[in-house]
């Protein structure tokens, strides 16, 4: 089988030091050999979503397809406590986003993103 480098980005808005530390351990869990970024601090981007945000990027290799990683983050957003509801309201409790599969950019806007740059130079 063919081993894939994927890359994560996650962030939060609300209670960010518990929600993503549940992230890590789930995200540890799913995909053992998972390697975690420092944790960034950042404001909002868009006008919807309240400040400041949590995010940390997160890499690892894998023989999983990118459906199933996106469906296995999506999952522990739910467990979270993610809902439709709260990004109405501008809170993020948890996003989990593949960023990268292989040299396949995923979410074009954001690797152009500042604190995706400079997360990707500090791994």
């Amino acid at each position: 089988m063919d081993t894939h480098r994927c890359l994560l980005c996650m962030g939060s808005n609300s209670d960010g030091d518990l929600h993503l530390r549940h992230a890590r351990e789930a995200l540890t869990d799913a995909f053992p050999g998972i390697h975690f970024g420092m944790l960034m601090i950042t404001d909002a981007v868009g006008s919807t979503y309240r400040s400041p945000f949590y995010n940390q990027l997160a890499v690892f290799s894998t023989d999983l397809p990118p459906e199933y990683i996106h469906r296995r983050c999506k999952k522990i957003e739910r467990e979270e406590g993610r809902s439709r509801e709260d990004k109405r309201t501008g809170i993020v409790k948890l996003d989990i986003d593949l960023l990268k599969y292989d040299r396949r950019i995923l979410k074009k806007e954001d690797m152009k993103r500042d604190y995706i740059l400079e997360g990707i130079k500090g791994m």
